[in-house]
This record gives C-alpha cells, structure tokens and sequence, in this order.
C-alpha cells in the first residue's frame, strides 16, 4: 500500500503555482490560446467543443486545490493509476482507430468526455453509497473536499461504467457518429483502463478481500481502510457483523471455524442485544463498541437475544490487518485478460455491437463472482447480495435483449479491421 506518494506545495520560493499564480497563467495562455487554434481550423465542431469542458475543469482545479487541500497538493497511487489506465486506453483506442481509418483526434476528444463522465459516474455512485459513513460533515467545505478528493480512493467501477457510456453515447450523438461500432472500438481500452485502475486500488487500500491464510495473501497497516474495517467489525475476534435488513440491529454474520467464539458457542445469525454491557440498538453502535474494547485491550463481552453471555479474551493490537485476499491484484488479472480477448476479437466481429455485448455480459459475472470474497460492501435491498452483486445480476439480465437485437441486424461491421501486413 502507498497512498500519497507526494505532496506538491502550492508556492515554491515565495512565487504562487496554484490558485491565482503561474499555473493559471500558464493555464490562461495555453489552454485558450489552443481552443483558439482548433476553432480557427475546425471551427466550432466536436473537436472545439471538446475542448471547452476540459479547460473549465482545469481552470477550475487550478483555483480551487488550495482551498480544498491547504496543506498541498497530495498525489496519490490511486490516481496516478487511474490517469495511468486513462493514457493507456486512449492509445489502444488511437491505434485501432488509425487501422480502421478513423481519425485519431476523434478519439483524443472522445478521450475528454469518456474521462469526465467515468470519473463523475464512478464518484457519484461511491459517495451516494457512503455518503452517511465517509462524507457527511457539519462544515460545507470539508464536505466538499471529501467529495472532490477522488484521486485519494473511491470510485465504483459500475458508475464510472454508466457515467462514461452515457458520456459517449452523447459525444457521438452530437457528432453523428455511430454508437454501436464506436462502442466496440472503445471496449478494449475500458477494460485496461481498469485493469490499471484496480492497482491504483491496491495502492490505496481499497476494495479489498476477507482473511485467507493463502500463501499470496496482503496486509494493510494500521491507519488503513481494511485494518479499521477488521477492527470495527469484528474480524480481529474472528466473527464479523452486520446489520440486520428488517431492524438494523446487529447480528453475527460469519463466525470462522475452530475460532473462539465458534468453540463458545457463538452461532451465526445470532442477534447481539449488548456489548460489554452497553445496549447496541443499531450497527454503529456495536462497531464503536467493538473499536473501544480492542483498542483498550479489554475482554470483550457478548450479550444476544437469549441473554446468554460470551466472553472473548483481549485480542493483541498489531501494526498491521489480518492477511486478505488481494481482490485487487484478482480484479487487475480478470480485466486485463478481457481485455486481450476483446481486443483479439474484433477482426472476427460479426456485428456492430458484438464487442460491448461481450464486456456487458462477461465483466457482470466475474464482478459477481469476485464479490464473493469481497469485504467492502455490505449486503443491500433484502437480497443478501451486495449492490455490486445486485447490479451485476441486473446487466447480465438486460444484455440479453441487446444479444437479440443483434441476432435480428444484417451481417456487417461499419469498420471492417484490415489484415496485418
């Protein structure tokens, strides 16, 4: 894990870089000065356009950062990997749109509104979906840095999914291009740009597994997400709550086996009425509970529905969590791998449409599938399925209505991939 790798200071030698300093006027003269040159020679086409959201977010970064981060810029792993997977799409989708005789610059264009609507997508839905636990505050600012702050972690894949389809599909509305075969041009590069993604995800402590004893097992320190996920749920004592979908009371979701609170007698299921002898109407407070007695080294007492008690023995705070999955390194490997096969595949594509089919229907189950050792999200809607889950189950669904509409079009791509020589 390497969150921030290094914060960049906003003055440098008494001379202001970000807010109203060199950066805004070196932003001022390059960036208009560029929206200048494409206007002079396309006009105001996509190309122009394109440009016009980009320098608004800039100019708008550039102003805001000192406000947002006073103490400076941080550059976190998180990010990098995330701009990282970015580039490399973009060249993967440049180089096939050169093989087909699309114009690369409808690509780097493109590339602007596919990165906005991903990045706004995928942050929308993770703060929408952890908006009580991680982003409420009292003070607007401090919320609003908390919301911004994405290249520190915290963007769902599936928003950013939605957020860049719905990008594209306007994109290339507005420049009457076709949707279908654009998608399939594109399909490779979103999958890369994931794959990278989910290192930056590594990096960052995110997204992460259950315990496992396997030999390629990770541990995260102290001040991470997975050690303080381990600690308020329970894992440090090898049980783990959750929250119960018709009270909101806490409940024994898992128990490990040959622990102590298994040999105790400690079932799942089984609904925790106190902890340490303080009720726990609802989860946050077991979990604060739960924090309390591990940090203070206290035996820990259980009290469910039946009146029985456990005790379980202080657990050893340690400076690092408990050995887990590395879902993100499993994430990575599934994507890249898709990736290959799109990309191997397009030559042979018989239909316009057929690449995005694959991605809607292969990513939905290996995303279902690797939820299941997945820690992160919490079952959601009665169905004992996280949202992730719930999501999946719901495209692989709908993509069987855009299998059959393919099936029904006439045989033909509009970019027919040549040989190679």
């Amino acid at each position: 894990m390497c969150s921030e790798l290094v914060r960049i200071p906003y003055s440098w030698g008494g001379v202001p870089i970000f807010g109203v300093g060199v950066l805004l006027a070196i932003w001022a003269v390059l960036g208009w000065g560029s929206l200048a040159f494409a206007v002079r020679r396309y006009g105001w086409s996509g190309e122009a356009w394109g440009l016009v959201p980009v320098l608004l977010f800039t100019g708008a970064a550039i102003l805001g950062l000192p406000k947002l981060f006073p103490e400076g810029l941080p550059v976190r792993g998180y990010g990098v990997m995330v701009l990282a997977g970015s580039v490399a799409g973009i060249v993967l989708a440049t180089y096939r749109a050169r093989r087909v005789g699309l114009h690369p610059e409808v690509i780097w264009s493109l590339a602007v509104w596919l990165f906005i609507g991903g990045v706004v997508g995928a942050r929308l839905f993770y703060v929408v979906e952890y908006w009580d636990d991680r982003f409420r505050t009292d003070s607007f600012w401090q919320t609003l840095g908390r919301v911004l702050n994405f290249p520190e972690g915290g963007l769902v894949i599936y928003g950013g999914l939605f957020g860049a389809l719905a990008a594209v599909y306007v994109f290339l509305g507005k420049n009457k291009l076709p949707v279908l075969a654009m998608f399939d041009l594109l399909a490779p590069s979103l999958l890369i740009g994931l794959a990278l993604g989910r290192l930056g995800c590594l990096l960052n402590g995110c997204c992460y597994g259950g315990p496992t004893d396997l030999p390629w097992a990770v541990t995260f320190p102290r001040d991470s997400l997975p050690y303080r996920d381990q600690v308020d749920s329970g894992q440090m004592y090898r049980f783990r709550l959750t929250a119960d979908p018709a009270t909101g009371a806490p409940r024994i979701a898992q128990i490990e086996f040959l622990s102590t609170a298994s040999k105790l007698g400690l079932k799942p299921g089984d609904a925790i009425t106190r902890i340490s002898g303080v009720p726990t109407p609802t989860l946050g407070v077991a979990t604060s509970l739960l924090r309390q007695a591990f940090e203070s080294q206290q035996p820990l007492r259980l009290e469910i529905a039946s009146g029985r008690t456990f005790e379980l023995k202080p657990v050893a705070a340690t400076t690092r969590s408990r050995p887990v999955h590395p879902t993100q390194i499993y994430s990575a490997i599934t994507a890249a791998l898709l990736a290959w096969f799109l990309w191997a595949y397009y030559p042979f594509r018989r239909r316009d449409g057929e690449l995005i089919a694959l991605l809607l229907t292969l990513y939905p189950i290996s995303r279902f599938l690797e939820e299941i050792i997945h820690t992160d999200e919490p079952a959601v809607f009665g169905t004992g399925l996280s949202i992730s889950q719930n999501i999946s189950v719901a495209l692989a669904v709908g993509v069987i209505g855009l299998w059959v509409y393919l099936a029904k079009q006439p045989r033909g791509v509009t970019w027919p991939d040549p040989p190679s020589p």
